[in-house]
């Protein structure tokens, strides 16, 4: 049997039934996937993260990081799968954030942790108020914010409405974590004491915090037997009514009403919420790692018309909504695939001459792309950005299999072959080459798809995607393409009027480039020392001009809203904040008026008092010309002139990386805070001094914070017999407020607080006029036993990896190299900083430093791969070399292209030149393998190379003109999302475009350098042939001889 009969191709021919239904099977797979597969803005790439978190009533930042911060951090740091450790102390809490290998369940992660902290208890204070594990980043951002109104519910009524009932509501939506409250002030029962009345009772206030903590007595008592019947019993004495309260006796017949004020209220304001200029609740729902935004967003917008329908005193306001950024940036890629499917194919008809031929590719490509939906989906991967970008590039990969198979069919007819011989003979001729460019690109892209660390995670999806689509596309070209070309172009129909007149246009114009080609590189042949000699002084150029790009993690995004923080003074009250959250109000107040701002949503004391976080909205991309950059480098300069005030934007991305944007921020690590907060300063100074890009650098730790130290006198207090701990809660009492207990009204947990009087202490000194009583029983004032001092001190107390830290907020312009200016602060930081302290990186610029390294990686795995895969294929060393030969010409002429385009060096960027490393390959594997074919066949070297150049060029033309059209959609599309679309589609424009004329040149000057070396591979076999044959007739001689 003949093998031009046998093989995929003869199989599609003699069955043509099977072929259809194998086809058709592929694309109703996809279609069905369509229905089950996951939508989502990108992978999933949260790593699991939980936090814990302590309130201790009273405690300075100092004692909250002695005596908790660092007892829990050395307890989690040893659960397993912890990669980093964060914490913070500040006045009464501290928060420990845990960041876990991605491989990690959150669930277990988090009952590890809390294992771990069970273990510790007995070592913390014993007073400590809440200790809490969170299986969420709850400092992360929201991914759906709300505000609640009423026009009737007073702010204490709707706060405790909404902790009550919605916010258990939207909690048990499948994906949130938390939903935490801005502005909230919940009901408190407040016994507010009179210092004067004390005294005049003989009693201290630690003699009514004694009588009050029966309040809330309900205890089981055990159970009682009654004949055949068995009682519980419980002992009941709590108290809720103020009346009662007041009744409560401390002593000697005086009552809690006599010395005391008992009502209910608002607890005091920590911090507000206000939506354009309105009082509010807000909620700020948070995601679990691994959660889905858009499902988050969808489910919590129903639940949101639920409770509006239902409630008739309040009203539940979508301030923002995370989905309607992923949602316009998944459409928009998805109109750039229609766009690019519909240009490939007026590409392949332009070339083609013939509006059947499109036909055959019209029918294959939708094959190729929904079925690669179904892999997505049997892989668990997602449709998402990055997936859908895969999609888009592949629109040119996976119809150039189609376009090589049908050029070469089309060839050989027009040489005289049936129809139905070209159509096999011709497939076979390029079904290596068909095979060997796919098994390239698939060693490109699955080195990308096992990286480790985030890029390996962020494009893991993409990479396998291409992989999967360009092996599609392989099967269906090669079984489906031949089948159709024999039914579709038979019988030639010619071209009349307009058509015919277009089409000779179009063959005049291809013969005139054709001719120009064959000149130019005879040309190049005749003098190729000196043209190689060229070409290397242009990947050198591509070398020098790489180190000229600026460096980031990722583009800038236009996310369609502005975040400002502002930061006062340390100890600034609520009332300063709001006033300066008011000024900065005004400032923005004229955008919004014109229509380009939508909402402002403020939150005054955001974390702390001294806070002001001001969200602002900005029109929809179609509705305003100003990206959100440029209107944040406009509000930055007006906002600057706000005195006392502290502004930084936040520039959110994709990523959502911790501490992403408002600048570069790195941490010193040592032991002592005051040395690193020195060692900071001098850092501070000398970059400032040093680096050009610098603009301003904040040091974190400021121990501007007023705090007035009581220093006990033990021996006083022993001479005395005051206790300690009597004395320290006498003046948490007084100086503040004391919680004391909760109480359950309803279903509702109401705190007592316990404090001292409005203007009863007008000063804090008046705190040492305050008894204590001693265990006699005698009253003594705490000026006996005490002395103040007033003094500054640190706000917040940071450490990192278990060691204590200062972190330091580094201002830099838009548009500055952070690679770059990342080195630069390095060698400053090595000059400066004694060995004791130790500089790490944050934020964005931590993650940069992880994914460059990365990438290095990524490109030599890719061209070790692609390089052992085309010697494997073409049995031949010194034909893998050639193909390789043109890759750094390539490089460079993207990095041209980056430059050119004023475009950074980022993950998306960086991806894109290891997706031109395929494409580059594809296109001379198919000059390579023919060569190497007409070698076979007798040729010479030069006449393979010029007949290899001749035959090739075509198809090379018509695939990179497929894939550059298919890519020019994602430049010109804008809207959500647009950054990381070009990014990635001018590296391949650029890259591509000049790396083709490389190639058509390179390819076969490389191969008259590489294939003197080279035996033809049909030797290989007359060789091995002949030594078999020589062997076998030595064998029957012998034989005949005996």
């Amino acid at each position: 049997m003949s093998r031009a009969t046998e093989g995929l191709t003869a199989l599609g021919l003699k069955r043509p039934v099977l072929i259809v239904v194998l086809n058709l099977l592929i694309m109703l797979a996809g279609v069905v996937s369509m229905f089950g597969v996951e939508v989502r803005e990108l992978p999933d790439i949260d790593r699991p993260v939980v936090v814990v978190r302590a309130v201790y009533q009273g405690a300075s930042p100092t004692t909250m990081d002695a005596e908790v911060t660092s007892k829990v951090e050395g307890a989690v740091a040893r659960v397993s799968g912890v990669l980093r450790i964060q914490s913070s102390s500040e006045e009464n809490n501290m928060r420990v954030r845990m960041e876990f290998s991605p491989d990690i369940d959150v669930n277990v992660a988090a009952n590890d942790v809390r294992e771990a902290v069970s273990r510790i208890t007995g070592q913390l204070p014993a007073n400590l108020d809440q200790l809490l594990v969170i299986k969420a980043d709850d400092d992360a951002r929201p991914v759906v914010q709300l505000a609640v109104v009423s026009n009737t519910l007073a702010m204490q009524d709707l706060a405790e409405r909404v902790e009550r009932d919605l916010v258990p509501a939207f909690v048990s939506v499948n994906g949130v974590a938390d939903v935490p409250l801005n502005g909230s002030q919940p009901r408190v029962l407040r016994v507010l004491l009179d210092p004067a009345k004390l005294a005049r009772y003989g009693m201290a206030a630690t003699d009514v915090l004694a009588s009050l903590q029966t309040m809330n007595l309900d205890v089981p008592a055990g159970s009682y037997l009654s004949g055949k019947q068995e009682l519980l019993v419980r002992a009941n004495a709590s108290t809720i009514d103020t009346e009662a309260v007041n009744a409560i006796l401390i002593k000697n017949g005086v009552r809690v009403g006599d010395v005391a004020q008992v009502y209910y209220g608002p607890m005091s304001a920590e911090s507000y919420s206000l939506l354009n200029g309105r009082a509010v609740v807000g909620m700020g729902v948070l995601r679990q790692a691994g959660g889905n935004t858009i499902a988050i967003a969808s489910d919590i917008k129903k639940r949101m018309a639920e409770i509006n329908a239902q409630s008739k005193d309040l009203q539940v306001i979508l301030i923002s909504d995370d989905s309607v950024f992923i949602k316009g940036a998944l459409q928009e890629v998805l109109t750039s695939l229609v766009i690019a499917v519909l240009v490939v194919l007026v590409v392949i008809a332009l070339f083609l001459g013939q509006w059947r031929a499109v036909l055959i590719p019209a029918v294959t490509m939708p094959i190729s792309l929904i079925g690669t939906l179904a892999a997505i989906w049997m892989a668990g991967f997602s449709v998402n950005m990055l997936t859908l970008l895969a999609l888009v590039l592949a629109t040119g990969l996976i119809v150039d299999d189609a376009i090589v198979v049908l050029e070469n069919i089309q060839r050989r007819k027009k040489l005289g072959e049936s129809i139905t011989v070209a159509s096999v003979m011709g497939t076979q001729q390029v079904f290596f080459a068909v095979i060997a460019t796919t098994a390239s690109l698939v060693a490109v892209f699955l080195p990308i798809a096992f990286l480790p660390g985030e890029t390996g995670r962020l494009f893991r999806e993409f990479g396998m995607v291409l992989s999967m689509s360009v092996i599609i596309s392989t099967f269906v070209a090669l079984s489906l393409c031949p089948m159709l070309a024999v039914r579709l172009l038979r019988d030639d129909i010619p071209l009349t009027g307009r058509s015919a007149r277009f089409m000779g246009v179009m063959e005049s114009f291809g013969s005139r480039v054709s001719n120009f080609y064959f000149q130019t590189l005879d040309r190049f042949l005749k003098h190729r020392v000196i043209f190689l000699l060229v070409f290397v002084g242009i990947a050198v150029a591509g070398g020098w001009t790489f180190t000229l790009l600026s460096q980031e993690l990722v583009p800038p995004e236009d996310r369609g809203r502005l975040v400002v923080d502002f930061t006062g003074p340390d100890g600034a009250s609520l009332e300063y904040s709001g006033r300066q959250g008011q000024i900065a109000e005004n400032i923005i107040r004229p955008y919004q008026e014109k229509g380009l701002i939508t909402d402002m949503f403020t939150i005054v004391g955001r974390y702390d008092k001294n806070r002001v976080a001001i969200q602002a909205n900005l029109a929809d991309w179609s509705q305003r010309d100003t990206t959100q950059q440029e209107l944040a480098a406009k509000l930055s300069k007006e906002l600057s002139s706000i005195p006392g005030a502290q502004v930084r934007f936040q520039n959110e991305s994709s990523l959502n990386i911790r501490g992403g944007g408002g600048g570069l921020q790195i941490a010193l690590l040592g032991d002592d805070y005051d040395v690193l907060a020195n060692n900071a300063d001098s850092l501070a100074d000398a970059l400032t001094e040093r680096i050009q890009a610098v603009q301003d650098v904040r040091v974190q730790y400021d121990t501007s914070q007023p705090e007035l130290g009581f220093e006990i006198d033990r021996e006083k207090a022993s001479d005395l017999q005051v206790p300690v701990s009597r004395i320290t809660q006498t003046l948490q009492i007084m100086a503040d407020e004391y919680r004391l207990l909760d109480l359950s009204v309803g279903d509702q947990a109401v705190p007592v607080m316990l404090g001292a009087s409005g203007g009863s202490l007008t000063s804090p000194f008046d705190l040492l006029n305050v008894y204590v009583s001693s265990e006699t029983g005698q009253l003594v004032p705490l000026a006996s036993m005490i002395t103040v001092q007033e003094r500054g001190v640190a706000a917040e107390l940071d450490r990192h990896a278990q060691r204590r830290a200062v972190e330091m907020n580094i201002g830099i312009p838009p548009g500055t190299d952070l690679g770059r200016t990342m080195q630069e602060i390095r060698a400053v930081a090595e000059n400066v900083l004694p060995a004791t302290s130790t500089l790490i990186f944050l934020g964005e610029a931590a993650t940069l430093e992880e994914t460059s390294n990365e990438m290095f990686i990524t490109f030599a795995v890719a061209l070790a791969v692609v390089f052992l895969v085309l010697a494997a294929q073409f049995e031949s060393v010194g034909s893998a070399l050639v193909v390789m030969f043109t890759v750094p010409f390539g490089l460079a002429a993207a990095v041209f292209a980056l430059l050119a385009t004023n475009q950074s060096l980022n993950l998306f960027s960086q991806i894109g030149l290891v997706l031109l490393i395929g494409l580059m390959t594809k296109n001379a594997i198919l000059l390579v393998e023919l060569m190497d074919q007409l070698r076979d066949e007798g040729h010479s070297i030069e006449s393979a190379v010029r007949e290899g150049a001749r035959l090739r060029l075509r198809p090379i033309a018509m695939t990179v003109m497929s894939t550059l059209l298919g890519v020019l959609p994602l430049v010109l599309t804008s809207g959500p999302g647009a950054e990381a679309r070009e990014a990635i589609a001018w590296v391949v424009l650029g890259g591509l475009g000049l790396s083709t004329l490389f190639t058509l040149y390179l390819a076969p000057m490389g191969y008259t350098f590489v294939a003197p070396f080279m035996k033809p591979r049909a030797h290989a076999s007359e060789e091995l042939d002949a030594e078999i044959n020589a062997y076998e007739a030595s064998l029957n001689k012998r034989r005949e001889e005996s």
